[in-house]
């Protein structure tokens, strides 16, 4: 199972990044559990300077913008490299 993590406030791209990661992950057909991290010294122990962030299976995959459906499931579907 992968567990993929949003890192941000709750801004509105902290939502659609949720949004197309879940969407993803759904078509994909894989187990996963989505994580919201929201609190700022957690996000900053990721050592993430922008927001939002995707953390997939614990290393940062993502940081600073909101990819496209199609870019989200290469990254989930990647094995992490």
């Amino acid at each position: 199972m992968k567990k993929i993590q949003i890192l941000g406030t709750g801004c509105p791209k902290c939502q659609k990044l949720a949004d197309i990661a879940r969407g993803a992950a759904e078509s994909l057909g894989g187990e996963y559990e989505l994580e919201k991290v929201t609190d700022i010294q957690k996000i900053m122990s990721f050592g993430v300077m922008m927001t939002p962030a995707l953390v997939v299976d614990g290393k940062v995959r993502l940081s600073g913008k909101v990819p496209s459906m199609d870019e989200m499931k290469r990254i989930l579907s990647s094995d992490g490299a």
